[in-house]
Order: C-alpha cells, then sequence, then structure tokens
C-alpha cells in the first residue's frame, strides 16, 4: 500500500563522542591538521588539500596504534600492532 515505515526516534538515546572512538579520533585529526590549517578557495581546491592530507594521514604519518610508524613503514614490516589486537599494552611496537 504506500505505508512509509518510519523509525521512532524520540527514545534513542542521545550519541556521544565516546560511541565510536575511532571515528572521533580520526575527526579531530582531520579537523586540527587540515581544515582548521588551510584556507580553501574553491570546492577543488579543498578536494585537492584534504586528498594531499588523506594520503600523509594514510601513508606517512605515524600513527600511535601502530607504535608511532607511519602506515606504509608497517606494512612493508609486516608488523602486528598490539593496539589494534587488543593488547594490554597499546601502542607499543613489536618487531
Amino acid at each position: 500500500m504506500g505505508v512509509s515505515k518510519r523509525r521512532d526516534t524520540r527514545f534513542q538515546p542521545a550519541r556521544k563522542t565516546t560511541d565510536n572512538a575511532c571515528v572521533e579520533s580520526f575527526n579531530g585529526s582531520l579537523q586540527d591538521e587540515c581544515l582548521n590549517v588551510n584556507w580553501f578557495l574553491s570546492l577543488e581546491d579543498a578536494r585537492s588539500k584534504i586528498e594531499a592530507w588523506r594520503r600523509h594521514y594514510n601513508e606517512s604519518r605515524p600513527h600511535t596504534a601502530l607504535g608511532d610508524v607511519p602506515p606504509s613503514e608497517f606494512a612493508s614490516k609486516g608488523g602486528t600492532s598490539p593496539a589494534l589486537a587488543g593488547s594490554a599494552r597499546p601502542g607499543l611496537f613489536a618487531p
């Protein structure tokens, strides 16, 4: 019949920044290291600068979860991250 099922949002708890710490950490890094630092002159300029930051973030910026090693170096060594594996000692790099 065309009856739409709408989700009742009246009883859903408010979202908190601690609901997804990984995403909130990334969002903070994006804002602090890219959005607050650059002045975007156009949509194309914004895309270009954000892409450059994304590449830096994913390839050469050290990550604490990888033992303060850039992801490309971490991957080339074939290492495993205690922080990502749920170790009791996050952030330590075990070669």
